[in-house]
C-alpha cells in the first residue's frame, strides 16, 4: 500500500509532467466561458454585472489568459443550464 508521502510525490510528478506538456498524466476540467456568455446574449459588461464577476476576470477567462477557479467554474456551469434561475438566486442574495 502506498504511503501518503508516496501519493503526494506521485501527484507532484503528474503535475510537473502535465506542466511540461504531457496531457496524458493530468487533466484540467474547464468551461467555455465565452460560449456560456454568448448563450445568454449578454455583453461582457452585462454578464459580469448580472452574475457578479469582475469584468476584467471575465475577459481573462474568455481570452484564456486565466482559468476560472472551481467555484466560478461551477457557477458558470449552472448559468449554462439555467441562466434565469441563477439570476433569480443572485437577486435574492444581493
Amino acid at each position: 500500500m502506498k504511503s501518503a508521502f508516496d501519493k503526494i510525490v506521485a501527484g507532484l510528478e503528474d503535475a510537473i509532467a502535465f506542466a511540461d506538456g504531457d496531457t496524458d498524466r493530468g487533466r484540467v476540467a474547464t468551461v467555455d466561458v465565452r460560449a456560456v456568455r454568448a448563450a445568454t446574449k449578454l455583453t461582457q459588461g452585462a454578464f459580469a454585472e448580472t452574475y457578479r464577476f469582475p469584468v476584467g476576470t471575465l475577459r481573462d477567462w474568455e481570452q484564456r489568459r486565466r482559468l476560472p477557479d472551481t467555484g466560478s467554474a461551477t457557477l458558470l456551469r449552472m448559468i449554462a443550464v439555467d441562466p434565469k434561475g441563477v439570476e433569480a438566486i443572485i437577486a435574492k442574495v444581493r
